[in-house]
């Protein structure tokens, strides 16, 4: 495994986790609904980013 690869998927994983969780709290209470679409979104960026490998680089100019 590719360290690139797993500290990419951890980095989207916390990212949409964070967003999640902030808009939920937009009204100071996270109810059981906003705690499952903020579990969903961590795992959803974690599968989605890994899956989906690094570009190749370019050549220089």
């Amino acid at each position: 495994m590719k360290v690139g690869s797993a500290a990419k998927s951890i980095v989207a994983a916390a990212s949409a986790g964070t967003a999640s969780l902030f808009t939920a709290m937009g009204d100071n209470v996270i109810v059981t609904g906003e705690w499952v679409t903020i579990a969903l979104a961590v795992l959803g960026a974690l599968g989605i980013t890994y899956a989906v490998p690094n570009a190749a680089k370019s050549d220089q100019r």
